[in-house]
């Protein structure tokens, strides 16, 4: 299991949508299988997990829809793809466990992070379950109860 605790320092993409669209069950830490001009577009940050999503495909977990922009000084040889379906690493165990919660229904795997950890990209992900429309319009009427108490509290201050 993933901590919670990232540093923003060390965090390189962020799915803001996941939140919002999904109940977040469970999250797990996968590696990540990278060519070298993805790495090099991760360090200076060129990462965007918006639209991303993540599928089981013959016992393995992939995430689909993650864009690596490459850097203007990517390699001539090197013909990159900023969508590629990148491969993710978890244990076996972990795996046949998402398989089964991923079949009951109302279940996904999404992206919620990426970030760095001990020098290797690294991606988390959730087990999700989808939210409905009144709960979407729920998370908004508290976001926006939140920032008004924030607004009432700052200008208590001053």
């Amino acid at each position: 299991m993933a901590s919670k605790d990232k540093t923003p320092s060390s965090r390189i993409a962020e799915n803001k949508r996941a939140f919002f669209n999904y109940f977040i069950e469970e999250r797990h830490e996968a590696g990540m299988v990278l060519h070298g001009w993805e790495v090099k577009a991760l360090r200076s940050g060129k990462a965007q997990l918006t639209d991303a999503y993540v599928v089981i495909r013959d016992g393995e977990i992939f995430l689909i829809g993650g864009q690596i922009n490459p850097l203007k000084t990517a390699s001539t040889h090197v013909r990159p793809e900023p969508d590629r379906t990148k491969k993710l690493l978890l244990h076996k165990s972990e795996i046949k466990r998402l398989i089964g919660k991923v079949e009951q229904k109302g279940y996904t795997l999404v992206p919620l992070y990426l970030y760095w950890k001990n020098g290797r990209a690294k991606c988390e992900i959730a087990l999700a379950k989808g939210k409905a429309e009144y709960d979407k319009r729920a998370t908004i009427k508290e976001r926006e109860g939140k920032r008004e108490v924030e607004r009432a509290m700052k200008s208590r201050h001053r």
